[in-house]
């Protein structure tokens, strides 16, 4: 997967006023690198963070925001009130403000020189009641931010800020994304369809349909040189059984399914595509039903959401985008078994072919086996068991007036026995706060069936991105009950019909 985090900036804006002198806007100049400086050679911060100079009057913020909106490197702004800046001065440049807004509450000291501090000191050092002021405006005028609290060179503040910039990275992914749907939906199911329109009206995101039998003409012009050196890599990298091996009988079906891999990248690639879409009622003249391909691409950072379900293709790339770089993978994931044993419950969640390997540490297994659906020969597939690490599911519902994200808090296991007659990809997990609590507010929330699981990033991404995006999120973690989330969702019924700014 290409870096989504290479030649982005992140703007670091700092408020003050022509009231102190240029003696002391030289020190909030000097002070404020500082800080944008620590942040950017943070570790735990994924983009760079690039200073701008001090901001004092109200055209000078106006210019700074309509410059960053109109950057496409630019994906945030992180502003610090480091003197009193007048907030009257902001409101034009936070009205015509396009990137997503971190507001970092920091002061330079992380002591205060009790035995000679003067007055000049406190002049040079407001940011206790300067970034007051800036939040004043900001919740005034219903601007969406996060909001950091600690000295500058805090681990935690850190922290805080790479999460948050996770979350504007895949905000600005939303932003450009492009998803490709072969064919439609899975007839008469609920919970793929919604609505795509206001889909790129809230995320930026742009969905569309080709016709199968477009990707079976690209399958078809696949030069045999092409699959050779994808076979190749195919049992390097993976335990290839030797039915499908070179000179193995059913070594024409791996040749294919590298054709449908060639075929699929290249049909991305050329709609500049970041996810897509199939579905095994609509296979025109396919051989099989993609499995492996599909493996792969979603290996590589596509997203992809099985029987046409574009939303849940959309999460998983934007998982792959916020978790780049960490421990741990995203997958299209679907629930599909329970372990129901009282005090061990567990779930057993797979798909038919469509799992993605990074959420495996092992070498997986290449193998064919028969699919009774979609009528079409057997299909190739990565077979494994996900490694246990914490994770988190996540699913984007339709639910008429807006969409809703539903998360859940979850620990991956491993299976309580082998499963030598499950020929597919699969994860085992544990729900939190337990298995009664998590389903019940699944139901309730209207959650869909299919999910993204990540090991990569936690909830706090998810929550920063809810927040930027402006999207319902109903969070089932160790402190849910039910009559709390089913509270919480009575609220958002009313606070999503209503005016946020209110």
């Amino acid at each position: 997967m290409k870096n989504p985090f290479e030649g982005k900036e992140i703007w670091f804006l700092t408020g003050s006023q022509f009231l102190y002198g240029p003696e002391t806007l030289d020190q909030v100049a000097a002070q404020s690198q500082e800080i944008a400086k620590a942040i950017d050679a943070s570790g735990e911060v994924p983009v760079k963070i690039v200073w701008k100079p001090v901001l004092t009057t109200s055209d000078a913020i106006l210019r700074t925001f309509l410059d960053a909106g109109a950057d496409d490197n630019v994906i945030g702004t992180i502003a610090w009130m480091h003197t009193f800046s007048p907030a009257k001065m902001w409101v034009r440049g936070l009205e015509a403000m396009r990137k997503p807004l971190l507001h970092l509450h920091t002061q330079i000291d992380r002591e205060m020189p009790w035995a000679t501090m003067d007055m000049d000191f406190m002049n040079l050092n407001q940011a206790a009641h300067g970034d007051r002021e800036f939040g004043y405006i900001l919740t005034r005028m219903g601007v969406p931010r996060t909001t950091a609290v600690g000295h500058y060179t805090d681990e935690e503040v850190h922290r805080e800020v790479g999460v948050w910039a996770r979350a504007a990275a895949g905000w600005n992914e939303a932003q450009n994304l492009r998803v490709v749907r072969f064919g439609d939906n899975m007839r008469n199911v609920a919970v793929t369809e919604g609505d795509k329109t206001e889909a790129e009206v809230r995320f930026g995101i742009s969905t569309n349909t080709w016709g199968v039998n477009d990707l079976v003409a690209r399958i078809e012009s696949v030069e045999d040189s092409e699959v050779d050196a994808l076979v190749n890599e195919y049992e390097e990298k993976y335990d290839v059984v030797e039915e499908l091996r070179k000179g193995g009988e059913r070594h024409d079906s791996l040749r294919y399914a590298a054709k449908q891999e060639i075929a699929l990248r290249s049909f991305l690639e050329e709609e500049k595509a970041g996810a897509f879409t199939d579905t095994f009622e609509d296979l025109g003249g396919l051989k099989q039903l993609p499995g492996l391909a599909v493996q792969r691409l979603m290996a590589d950072g596509y997203g992809f959401g099985a029987e046409g379900d574009w939303k849940t293709a959309i999460l998983v790339r934007l998982a792959k985008v916020m978790g780049y770089g960490l421990e741990g993978g995203a997958s299209l994931m679907e629930d599909y078994c329970y372990h129901m044993v009282r005090g061990e419950e567990k779930i057993l969640g797979a798909h038919m072919l469509e799992v993605c390997p990074t959420l495996c540490d092992e070498k997986p297994r290449l193998e064919i086996h028969p699919l009774g659906i979609g009528d079409r020969e057997d299909p190739v597939r990565l077979v494994f068991t996900a490694t246990p690490r914490e994770g988190v599911v996540v699913a984007m519902s339709d639910v008429r007036e807006r969409f809703r994200l539903v998360a859940n808090k979850v620990n991956v296991t491993e299976p309580n026995e082998d499963l030598p007659k499950l020929p597919v990809a699969r994860a085992v997990w544990q729900p939190a706060p337990d298995f009664q609590t998590s389903t019940h507010c699944w139901l309730a929330a209207g959650a869909a069936h299919h999910t993204v699981m990540t090991t990569q990033i936690g909830m706090d991404v998810w929550e920063a991105f809810a927040k930027i995006a402006e999207v319902e999120l109903a969070v089932i973690d160790e402190e849910t009950t039910v009559r709390r989330f089913e509270d919480q969702l009575r609220w958002n019924a009313v606070y999503y019909r209503i005016d946020p700014a209110l």
